[in-house]
């Protein structure tokens, strides 16, 4: 997509030092590919997200250097490395870009006669529930419509305030200003098992629950979880033998051992169709948490945007 040389000469004034230029002398679409440096980090990447070839992205490297009398992005031994005047530049720059993109945006959106993709960030417990059936969304509704699904960033939420995805689903705390939420539904935790534990002939009480070795997910990889948390007040500890950011490693590697995993309930459910486990009430009471989707403002009352975020809603009120 171009853009219009009146939307983009604050951009590039900007970007420039707010120095007297000729507009007309200027690529504009430079932008997009300092843009796309930004978010991708080297030059092959950059060039992917534009549909432009390596060396064709490689000279708009080259022309972008010159314009902005920086090198933008250096190899070094760990791989290519912005600057810190790139870095310095990238929040105005996606702001900008943005604010022209809300300026020549379609007022409708068309599902059925749409092309484009959306992005969802999300850990995947939550995008094996709800991203099936938005693929099928997307197939019967939105055939043009391509869904990308990044690697998680954290909690996801610079990934969206950058522009890295449209939207994220998971659990947050804060949001910083700008950010829209929404919630989905509200979850509590479950214990599985394999289906010939031993467990599964008693009743699972609080004192043979702390018995059990453990099987532990943190998808940040540290700290404690709510379960620890909970065993806490009561004065106990448990035995974690195994632990694992990956909540759709675990029940597999509980199948096939005699750990027991606390994971939530819709999840449970949902892989036991598929795996040899079998589902046991937690013997100790856990703060329920709730999945919610988050936005960025930018994107707001984007009519995509809007539709997107509808059918999530809709396919979390089927879990």
């Amino acid at each position: 997509m171009l853009y219009s040389p009146l939307i983009f000469e604050k951009c590039i004034q900007v970007i420039l030092g707010m120095q007297k230029l000729d507009i007309g002398e200027v690529d504009l679409n430079l932008l997009k590919l300092f843009d796309a440096l930004l978010k991708e980090g080297s030059v092959t990447g950059a060039g992917a997200r534009l549909g432009l070839s390596q060396p064709a992205a490689s000279r708009g490297l080259g022309r972008l250097r010159r314009l902005l009398n920086d090198r933008i992005l250096v190899r070094t031994a760990n791989g290519w490395e912005l600057t810190p005047r790139a870095l310095a530049l990238s929040a105005s720059v996606t702001k900008l870009l943005d604010d022209a993109r809300a300026i020549v945006a379609p007022s409708e959106f068309h599902p059925g006669t749409a092309t484009g993709r959306f992005t969802v960030a999300t850990a995947d417990h939550l995008a094996l529930l709800l991203m099936p059936e938005l693929v099928a969304k997307l197939a019967s509704s939105a055939p043009g419509i391509d869904l990308v699904m990044p690697a998680p960033v954290g909690d996801n939420v610079d990934l969206i305030a950058q522009g890295g995805a449209d939207l994220a689903v998971g659990s947050f705390e804060e949001l910083p200003a700008r950010f829209y939420s929404r919630r989905l539904y509200d979850e509590d935790f479950v214990c599985v098992v394999r289906q010939s534990h031993p467990i599964i002939a008693e009743q699972l009480t609080l004192e043979n629950f702390v018995s059990l070795s453990h099987l532990s997910v943190i998808i940040t990889g540290q700290g404690r979880s709510a379960v620890d948390d909970a065993l806490a007040q009561h004065g106990l500890t448990r035995r974690i033998a195994v632990r694992t950011p990956h909540f759709l490693v675990a029940p597999m590697i509980v199948a096939e051992s005699d750990l027991i995993l606390s994971i939530p309930r819709r999840l449970a459910h949902r892989i036991a169709r598929s795996a040899p486990i079998e589902i046991l009430e937690l013997p100790i009471e856990i703060q329920p948490f709730t999945p919610t989707i988050i936005w960025h403002e930018r994107q707001h009352y984007d009519p995509a945007h809007v539709w997107l975020r509808n059918q999530i809603v809709e396919i979390a009120r089927e879990l």
